[in-house]
């Protein structure tokens, strides 16, 4: 059988190094994760829009999301005995109520990013054994908030996940950030590496890079640089356990390299998305929201905003690609066909050990 260098996140081993990106809206919930952790990687539902996938008390957008948050992780639990996280982003305007539910729900680790969870710790209940690993850009960003957990919650990230400008989604960059090696994802993972080395008499802080992230070679470079692990999210969308419509993974199925551009998302960061028609109807100023009845997004004025992202993304997570796109990262129109997310990991792991195969032969 082959392996990959498990690593551990506190007292839990993780056997297969891969963290499931969070996609949202409706993209990774239940079917993907559940299906990841069974592998041994650590499957993660999206918080992003789960009020308006799960419509149990109308009008009531927050009520529903906390629902429909707690309705995927005992969906999960069905499904899987691994290791299942939550992602949920700064950004939204109910970023405690995810918090505090999904630490009240005992899930295992929430993954928090798009923004600086500064107070993620404070979301803890006594005895509370879920793990909270930030998702930084930067070491200076994982600095800060080593220091401030720290100091105000004597409490250090249970790991932390870098992410580079290759991602999909919301990236932390600006735009000419991107195409520079000085903001490259490995050249950003060695300066996390050096910010958690500081912190290694008080904890133990794996740190797993993400963003472009496509073969088991890619896994293995990186762990030999010094990453525990890796997060990937595109891979996983063309497969059958995703929780995205079939057309919405046909998108990247049917792509190439050109369909991808750099968008202005209403949250106030670039964004990697597949380009459409709903983007070009966004250029030509034809989507401008005249009403707000989620205002999910702190950042987000409806009266300036181009469109409203929460409703472009549940469309097209839902298939209607001509009122929503796909986020997807760099290497995300590599993908050939829709396959099964054990098929996937196989064929990571097999990549993976070709490459090990090549470097000892080297040394």
């Amino acid at each position: 059988m082959i392996n990959m260098k498990s690593f551990f996140i506190g007292n839990k081993e993780i056997k297969l190094p891969i963290i499931q990106g969070g996609m949202g809206v409706g993209v990774s919930l239940s079917g993907l994760a559940s299906a990841v952790a069974n592998e041994g990687g650590i499957g993660v539902i999206s918080c992003a829009g789960l009020g308006l996938l799960y419509k149990h008390t109308p009008g009531e957008y927050f009520k529903n999301c906390i629902w429909g948050l707690k309705e995927e992780i005992r969906k999960s639990r069905e499904k899987t005995l691994g290791f299942v996280g939550v992602n949920i982003m700064v950004a939204l305007s109910n970023f405690a109520d995810m918090a505090r539910t999904a630490v009240s729900e005992k899930i295992d680790v929430i993954f928090a990013g798009a923004g600086l969870p500064l107070n993620l710790p404070s979301f803890l209940e006594k005895d509370s054994k879920t793990m909270l690993v930030p998702i930084v850009s930067s070491g200076r960003a994982a600095k800060i908030i080593c220091e401030k957990w720290l100091s105000n919650y004597n409490y250090l990230p249970d790991a932390i996940v870098v992410e580079g400008p290759k991602a999909g989604g919301h990236l932390g960059f600006k735009k000419n950030q991107l195409d520079n090696e000085n903001f490259s994802l490995e050249t950003i993972t060695l300066d996390v590496l050096k910010i958690v080395s500081l912190y290694k008499e008080h904890k133990n802080i794996p740190v797993i890079a993400g963003g472009g992230i496509t073969t088991g070679a890619d896994i293995l470079r990186l762990q030999n640089m010094g990453a525990s692990g890796v997060q990937m999210g595109s891979i996983f969308v063309p497969t059958e356990e995703c929780d995205a419509s079939e057309t919405f993974k046909q998108v990247y199925v049917k792509s190439n390299k050109d369909d991808l551009v750099i968008i202005d998302s209403p949250v106030g960061m670039p964004g990697r998305a597949f380009k459409g028609d709903f983007i070009k109807s966004v250029s030509a100023g034809n989507e401008k929201p005249k009403s707000c009845a989620f205002h999910c997004i702190k950042t987000c004025d409806y009266e300036k905003s181009p469109y409203c992202i929460i409703k472009a993304l549940y469309n097209a997570a839902k298939g209607n690609m001509e009122k929503g796109y796909a986020f997807a990262g760099a290497n995300a129109y590599l993908a050939e066909k829709i396959s099964t997310v054990k098929e996937v990991i196989t064929k990571l792991k097999e990549e993976y050990h070709i490459a090990e195969e090549k470097l000892s032969h080297k040394i």
